[in-house]
């Protein structure tokens, strides 16, 4: 996904999944840090946070979140890339169980807003692009530009496999 959050908000979901009470997942902004929460009732709990910090209201980022819960190294299991860099640093790191679903299918899957419908996105967003079943790296979705090589932008994403539950919103 690409997002310029506005930042106002200091929970700012960009994707969210329920089944019910006990058993969800968020992927957010919260107190200006990127957050990723999953909790299931039967198993542990996941919660990353960046220490990194993302105040800046005019930049676009953009954002690939790949979860590989059958990679037997927990540490690998969640991967975060900003702009086409792996993000390293957080300040909780709980990757969960492994072969743990971590709630994307659930009966509630909403872009934009919390599955309460009680923290909504708070900004621009483009290119949502959702690949069920598979664990892409950035460069399925953007590449650095040749003349400017710190400059990360999008690339033509149509070519790409969904899965069962999969999606592509362009937002054109």
């Amino acid at each position: 996904v690409w997002v310029k959050n506005n930042v106002k908000d200091d929970r700012s979901t960009i994707i969210s999944g329920r089944a019910d009470g006990s058993n969800y997942m968020k992927f957010r902004f919260a107190n200006d840090q990127l957050a990723l929460y999953g909790n299931h009732s039967s198993s542990n709990n996941v919660a990353i946070e960046t220490n990194r910090k993302f105040r800046d209201p005019a930049a676009w980022y953009h954002i690939v979140l790949t979860y590989d819960s059958g990679n037997g190294t927990s540490g690998n299991r969640i991967r975060l890339y900003i702009n086409g860099v792996q993000e390293t640093s957080f300040s909780t790191a709980d990757y969960g169980d492994q072969n743990d679903d971590l709630g994307t299918n659930y009966s509630t899957f909403k872009v934009g807003d919390d599955s309460y419908g009680t923290s909504h996105f708070d900004g621009y967003m483009c290119e949502v692009v959702y690949c069920d079943g598979q664990s892409l790296d950035p460069t399925s979705f953007g590449e650095f530009d040749s003349d400017s090589p710190t400059i990360w932008k999008p690339i033509d994403v149509s070519g790409l496999t969904f899965g069962t539950n999969g999606f592509y919103l362009e937002f054109k």
